[in-house]
């Protein structure tokens, strides 16, 4: 009875009282929809005077959680595998200078990071470094540095071939270098591509969308500040411009990112918002035919704030869009050129006006459903409310037993289930299965161990699960 009602605590900690909840519209002053404030650390905790970009990193050791924050002095680790309670655990250091723009991504346990900052090239740190950091906040030396190009502007990262994808830079023409990491601390310079115009960021897949011309391949799509280019990048020898694609009210183009079925490509202009006059735009396009691709449509937000990155997770988009904060977009309904506000929490509560303060990036991919913001407020965790017991109630669906041992069945009198989710006491999802809305299903929860869970049921109804 001692451990479950330890474990009942716990999991009312970590979902149903997350540090400080969405309530009335605001959670600490920062306004918020759907979204839960977790925890935060400041610039001046970290030493510094600015934040910028952020990416993340899942020891696969233990499944904790690390985020990774960009800022004018260096690279900042924070351990965030007690999300109420994240450590600030140290600072890798500029291999040059100071500058504002500072970018990294990760592959195979290391991070990849390069600077604005003359000279500064590519440093590469060890992530498992940080399993064993006994005082923090350290002072981290670079595990490995590659000086092939100086400045970059962003870095991009396939994880599916192991090379990395620096762009920005001083060489060809700005377009992306092609960077072999499959041994992290020996990279290796493989050319790059510069047919095109300067590309300020990009994404790299290896490509399973609608378009068969190029299933398997290794497909780039540049935002090139003017336009968007589609480039073959498998030959990393021989690469081929496969086509381009712009739009009305070109200010800036920015930065952009497939839906998961690789269909649409949702990208934002970093100056339109300020040129133009308009609330926050959102452009979409159809790329179902890579030699051909087409503008769909465009979604205006409620703020006249810029938006700068955003990815795509499921049916959502999450986009750091500056003063106005983390906005949300419900994209299930894009093949109808239908887009709504999800939710959002902003880290800059002056205003939302057309301005570079605020959030610079998210990043959104955690198993856990933390959500990293970072930018001029620093570093914040959040989490979407909707991950919490505040739904326990609902009468929709049955558990039994509960407790439970090796095997969980949920029935329902008349809605179909369709998805379960189970999580532990720290938010990691640690099943999701899907089903084909039977009234009736059984898991097999023998891989689980003793302790309180919390089951979600068709992303609707929450239930608690004592697995014994």
């Amino acid at each position: 009875m001692k451990k479950i009602t330890s474990a009942l605590m716990l999991l009312a900690t970590s979902f149903a009282f997350a540090q400080t909840p969405c309530d009335g519209g605001s959670a600490a002053q920062f306004p918020c929809l759907g979204f839960d404030l977790q925890d935060r650390i400041t610039n001046t905790t970290m030493g510094a005077s600015g934040a910028n970009d952020s990416w993340g990193w899942t020891d696969p050791q233990d499944g904790k959680e690390y985020g990774i924050i960009g800022l004018d002095n260096g690279t900042a680790f924070i351990d965030i595998s007690d999300p109420t309670n994240i450590v600030y655990l140290g600072k890798l250091p500029t291999h040059t200078t100071s500058t504002i723009w500072r970018d990294v991504k990760v592959y195979n346990n290391h991070a990849f990071i390069v600077s604005e900052a003359g000279g500064h090239g590519m440093q590469v740190f060890d992530l498992t470094r940080l399993r064993n950091v006994a005082s923090p906040p350290e002072i981290f030396d670079e595990d490995a540095h590659m000086d092939s190009f100086g400045s970059a502007h962003n870095i991009v990262v396939n994880t599916d071939t192991g090379y990395v994808y620096p762009v920005g830079t001083s060489l060809f023409n700005g377009g992306p270098l092609f960077v072999n990491v499959q041994d992290p601390l020996n990279p290796v310079f493989e050319g790059g591509y510069g047919l095109d115009d300067y590309s300020h960021d990009a994404q790299v897949v290896t490509y399973n969308g609608p378009d068969s011309d190029y299933t398997g391949r290794e497909i780039m799509i540049g935002s090139n500040a003017n336009e968007v280019v589609i480039v073959d990048i498998t030959d990393k020898s021989n690469p081929q411009n496969i086509s381009t694609v712009s739009y009305s009210n070109v200010g800036y183009t920015h930065q952009g990112w497939f839906t998961e079925d690789q269909r649409y490509f949702v990208l934002g202009d970093e100056t339109d918002e300020s040129n133009f006059g308009f609330n926050t735009r959102t452009i979409v396009f159809d790329f179902s035919d890579l030699d051909n691709p087409q503008f769909d449509f465009e979604y205006y937000g409620d703020t006249a704030a810029i938006d700068h990155n955003g990815y795509v997770v499921g049916d959502r988009y999450y986009m750091a869009n500056y003063s106005a904060g983390m906005r949300v977009l419900d994209i299930s309904d894009i093949a109808n050129d239908n887009i709504t506000l999800h939710g959002y929490f902003d880290t800059f509560t002056p205003n939302n006006n057309t301005n570079f303060a605020g959030s610079w990036n998210v990043y959104p991919f955690f198993e856990s459903g933390n959500i990293i913001i970072s930018g001029s407020s620093g570093f914040t965790l959040v989490k979407e409310s909707n991950l919490s017991v505040d739904d326990l109630q609902q009468k929709n669906f049955s558990l039994y037993p509960n407790p439970a041992r090796n095997s969980l069945t949920i029935s329902s009198e008349n809605e179909g289930i369709s998805k379960v989710e189970i999580y532990n006491v720290l938010g990691q999802r640690v099943m999701d299965n899907t089903y084909a809305s039977n009234l009736t299903e059984t898991i097999n929860i023998s891989s689980l161990n003793t302790g309180m869970y919390l089951v979600k049921i068709n992303n609707t109804t929450a239930k608690r699960l004592v697995v014994k």
